[in-house]
């Protein structure tokens, strides 16, 4: 199961690290047994199948989800099955890198409306209004 993670750039299966385990939590009988938790483990900055400015841009963008020798991690034990475990891990993984090479669009600056513009103001004079009304009146306080 390649991932697929951008238009001609696929990471294969030799990349990718796995490791199973004991899942935690409830579970009886089975759980004590059963490896079924699995975790994934690819090498972002030394992947040969990387491009030099994908792998930058997968290492600039997911910050602390890479570890200090240049490793990202995905966990999956939802399932007590382990080829379960595995299909689910290996989408995440997919889903994170290809997430992490996404580009946002650039924002287009926009103007406040002159509509809008009347409005904020027009609260601001009636603010005031209801600020200067409280001085107006004699207070018991001056004496």
């Amino acid at each position: 199961m390649p991932l697929q993670i951008a238009p001609g750039v696929v990471v294969p299966d030799s990349e990718i690290r796995a490791a199973a385990s004991r899942s935690g939590g409830p579970g009886g009988q089975h759980v004590n047994t059963t490896a079924s938790r699995i975790e994934l483990t690819f090498d972002v900055a030394g992947s040969p199948s990387l491009p030099e400015e994908i792998r930058e841009r997968l290492l600039a963008k997911l910050g602390r989800r890479v570890a200090a020798d240049g490793t990202v991690r995905v966990v999956a034990q939802e399932s007590r099955s382990q080829h379960v475990n595995r299909r689910a891990a290996a989408a995440r993984l997919e889903a994170l890198l290809v997430r992490a090479l996404a580009v946002a669009p650039p924002r287009v600056a926009t103007k406040v409306g002159r509509a809008e513009r009347a409005r904020r103001l027009a609260a601001k004079r009636q603010r005031g209004e209801v600020k200067r009304a409280r001085g107006t009146r004699g207070s018991a306080g001056d004496d």
